[in-house]
């Protein structure tokens, strides 16, 4: 079983930035991708950034340029960097790991953008 813990959500004021952290744990014997999903209020959810085992990173149209995803495989950890916050950008964001038993998903923390 895996287990996925994020962190490092919270309050900003439009135009600041925030970094996610999500760590994987657990009987991994390998991780496929790491992906980061967000669900605004009254949304659906959305895939934000993911990134591959071979190192390929892709984002939703929404954020490109503003949001980078990394990950240090050795920690199994990935990380989602936002700059330029908006208001828009409010929601619950969600770590999912695809690892050799299957999808995992975090509990999501809470990212709020102020005008």
């Amino acid at each position: 079983q895996v287990q996925v813990v994020e962190s490092g959500g919270g309050l900003v004021q439009a135009g600041g930035s925030l970094n996610l952290s999500c760590v994987a744990s657990g009987s991994i014997f390998r991780i496929n991708s790491m992906n980061w999903y967000r669900q605004g209020p009254g949304k659906q959810r959305e895939l934000v950034a993911g990134s591959t085992s071979a190192g390929r990173t892709n984002y939703a149209g929404s954020v490109k340029s503003r949001f980078t995803i990394s990950r240090d495989n050795a920690k199994n950890t990935v990380y989602l960097r936002m700059n330029s916050l908006k208001p828009e950008d409010t929601a619950v964001y969600y770590c999912n790991i695809i690892t050799n038993w299957g999808s995992s998903w975090g509990q999501g923390t809470q990212v709020t953008v102020s005008s």
